[in-house]
């Protein structure tokens, strides 16, 4: 099944530029008219109505940039001046608004296609130039050096990440069989580790899936691309078939699964739902507003979901979760999500460069924001060995410097855990076949 989606200009994204996956939209030029013009006696007034910017404010930008050429140790050169002044417009409105220059913006078109060359790792640029992971992705060079959700990057290559380290494509991106040398800082280790990768080219399958044991099965979506819908489908029948057409039940693993594609998501939730809200955006212009809900068709007709989330869950992985929470589709199983509800409008520019900016905030379909909140899980699960405090992460969007703050944020010190391996499957699992064993008791009870 495939729900027919309008033409949307929005995308979530929890990742730094060169990582990131959005769905590009125009921009519409405004030319204001002389009549939009507030009167004054002040020509300097009206120039400053005009353009839409404080005619102070413009002065005293002037008078720094002049400043800056004039009386700067070395020479500055005009267009890296004006550059670095306009990714400054952007670097303090919240975490994840950016200037991309040309070939950011084309890693864009490949991220979407689930193709590029480098580590493979979904990371969040930090103001200071360093990155934190957000996850690594399935079956990468990140994933196999040991790169972990949480780690944050610190130098490459022997040489500290600083904000011009992000220009281009970045330190991480490189030719295939090329090697880099990552620093980072991982939580509970009492000093920085050495990590070596060789670059690869990353060709992302988002969507993995097996037996768990008779009739109940794993899905596994790592991101959200262009195809991970249609793989979803593809997966789901496939298990289906080798089940004998129908499943008990379905494990839906969305763990460090950093988001993608918003209308990847909207279609796997359809693909789930028989009728119910999905997701809705609300900015403050009319363009950023939407509102998606499911149409008739369950691909699993009504058998039970557990999904499967964890603090590294963010973006379009919130957004399926909540809309099947809501629904009341679905179990979630996990820990808290990484609550990044918030929606990212890529804008074209002439020259080439895009400029990511947020736009809207996004509501699960019982008008909840996730933004600095995440989603909570119906059985709360704490990585093997580590209880309290000592699990913790401190891993969450409330906790990045500079974040959008959201209508129900949670502080971050009740940030989720990563949950690796096996035992948290086990447990949605578990979860999963609870109805059908109280049923079967039920049964039982009545016989005798």
């Amino acid at each position: 099944m495939r729900l027919s989606l309008p033409i949307l200009a929005i995308a979530l994204l929890l990742v730094r530029p060169a990582f990131a996956q959005e769905l590009p939209t125009g921009v519409q030029d405004e030319d204001p008219s002389a009549d939009a013009v507030v009167p004054a006696d002040d020509p300097d007034a009206a120039e400053s109505a005009a353009s839409g910017v404080p005619l102070e404010e413009i002065k005293r930008y002037v008078a720094v940039y002049n400043a800056i050429k004039e009386a700067y140790v070395e020479p500055v050169d005009d267009k890296a001046l004006m550059g670095s002044a306009i990714r400054g417009l952007l670097l303090d409105l919240d975490p994840h608004s950016a200037y991309l220059d040309k070939n950011d913006a084309e890693a864009f078109d490949e991220d979407t296609n689930g193709a590029y060359d480098g580590i493979g790792v979904e990371v969040q640029q930090l103001a200071d130039g360093k990155v934190k992971v957000i996850a690594p992705i399935d079956d990468t060079p990140a994933a196999r050096a040991g790169v972990k959700a949480g780690d944050t990057i610190v130098a490459v290559d022997g040489k500290t990440l600083t904000p011009a380290s992000a220009e281009g494509q970045g330190p991480l991106r490189g030719e295939p069989g090329s090697t880099v040398k990552l620093t980072i800082v991982r939580e509970g280790e009492p000093k920085p580790l050495q990590i070596s990768v060789t670059r690869g080219t990353i060709k992302i399958a988002s969507v993995r899936g097996r037996m768990l044991e008779p009739g109940y099965a794993y899905i596994r979506i790592s991101a959200f691309q262009a195809d991970t819908a249609t793989d979803f489908e593809s997966t789901l029948k496939r298990l289906q078939a080798g089940s004998g057409g129908k499943l008990h039940g379905l494990v839906l693993d969305l763990r460090s699964n950093p988001g993608g594609l918003l209308t990847t998501a909207v279609q796997i939730a359809d693909d789930l739902l028989d009728a119910g809200g999905i997701v809705s955006t609300r900015g403050r212009t009319p363009i950023s507003d939407a509102r998606f809900s499911a149409t008739p068709g369950d691909l699993m007709h009504g058998a039970p979901v557990a999904v499967l989330v964890d603090a590294g869950s963010a973006s379009a992985s919130e957004v399926l979760a909540g809309a099947l929470h809501d629904n009341q589709r679905a179990r979630v199983v996990g820990s808290r999500t990484f609550g990044k509800g918030s929606v990212q409008t890529l804008l074209p520019l002439d020259n080439g460069d895009s400029i990511k900016l947020t736009t809207a905030r996004y509501y699960t379909p019982s008008g909840k924001s996730i933004q600095a909140r995440g989603i909570e899980p119906d059985v709360v699960l704490k990585p093997e060995g580590k209880e309290g405090a000592a699990a913790r992460a401190d891993y969450a969007e409330a906790l990045l410097p500079g974040h959008l703050h959201g209508d129900e944020e949670v502080a971050g010190s009740n940030a989720g855990d990563v949950l690796d391996g096996d035992a948290p499957i086990a447990a949605a699992l578990a979860e999963l076949k609870k109805p059908a064993v109280a049923a079967a008791t039920a049964g039982a009870a009545a016989r005798d």
